[in-house]
């Protein structure tokens, strides 16, 4: 397991911090470069999803100039040099100042398959709820991680503050707790990566569950992405916003109690397994490796030791 940033070398973390903030002029392959000093940091992680999103702006600026062309009268090679170059700058200033969504995608990911512990489990790359009982039409929303308790918690912590709403749920349900834990842990990413609301607050959406036009509550909007016949296309949706966890599990539970397509998940009983399977094969996903991510999950040594360290007797 890697160190935090805080334990390595004096050397190492000076490195890092230079990647993170040095990166700030296209042209510095120097600060690109480091960016491979400590590839598992959160500093680094942030700044190449930094650079994931300028590549994305880069595209859009490309697209607009030649949209915007005069036919007829092109421009001389000198000119599209430079301005193919002020596009890329300004792209990656755009970047460190306003994120787009795809570079949070790339955080989740990367935070939750290490949290997996488990080989081919890509992160939350999970599922997006269907609100009202419709097919999930996305599998990954990402929130932007902002410092607070949600996204500074340890796994184990994560597990004590969802467990007591999730156990009450379950038994509710009839079916086994850590089969909709597990769900949540992917989902959220271990309570790190929910959408946020307009003012930065978080969502408390520990399933993912998106806001249809019959929801009448508050609303965040975040990254998805949405798979189609295998192949992913990355989107912006409406997700519900919650005032506490109860409500986030009491809301997903009146959700997967009430729906015919959940009956498969709900009639595994005490198999949390079975459990994962059954919401998997329900279309709770349009990913189609997401039954294999939460198996992965479920079995992981990572949340095995979480649910021990949470300190709450199942």
């Amino acid at each position: 397991m890697t160190p935090p940033i805080s334990s390595l070398p004096a050397a190492t973390a000076a490195a890092s911090a230079s990647a993170t903030s040095g990166a700030t002029a296209y042209s510095d392959l120097n600060a690109l470069s480091a960016l491979k000093t400590n590839t598992s940091s959160p500093q680094t992680l942030h700044a190449v999803a930094q650079q994931v999103d300028a590549l994305f702006l880069q595209m859009m600026l490309k697209s607009m100039r030649e949209a915007s062309a005069d036919v007829g009268d092109p421009e001389s090679n000198e000119m599209g040099m430079y301005q193919d170059l002020f596009d890329k700058q300004v792209a990656l200033t755009m970047s460190q100042r306003q994120d787009l969504g795809l570079g949070a995608l790339l955080l989740r990911q990367q935070g939750a398959a290490g949290a997996s512990g488990a080989a081919g489990a890509s992160g939350a790359a999970g599922a997006v709820a269907a609100s009202g009982g419709a097919p999930s039409s996305a599998s990954a929303a990402a929130g932007v991680a902002v410092p607070g308790t949600q996204d500074e918690q340890t796994p184990g912590q994560f597990v004590a503050s969802v467990l007591p709403a999730i156990r009450a749920a379950a038994d509710a349900l009839g079916v086994n707790p850590l089969g909709m834990l597990a769900q949540a842990a992917l989902e959220s990413g271990w309570g790190r990566r929910m959408a946020r609301t307009a003012n930065g607050a978080s969502s408390l959406n520990l399933f993912g569950v998106k806001a249809d036009d019959a929801w009448a509550g508050a609303r965040a909007m975040a990254a998805t992405v949405e798979f189609s016949d295998g192949v992913a296309t990355p989107r912006r949706a409406a997700f519900r916003a919650y005032g506490s966890i109860a409500q986030s599990v009491g809301d997903f539970a009146r959700l997967v109690g009430t729906s015919p397509r959940y009956r498969d998940a709900i009639a595994a009983g005490g198999d949390a397994q079975a459990y994962v399977r059954g919401i998997a094969n329900s279309g709770y996903a349009t990913d189609p490796e997401y039954a294999a991510k939460l198996t992965a999950m479920l079995q992981s040594t990572t949340f095995r030791q979480a649910v021990a360290a949470s300190g709450v007797r199942l």
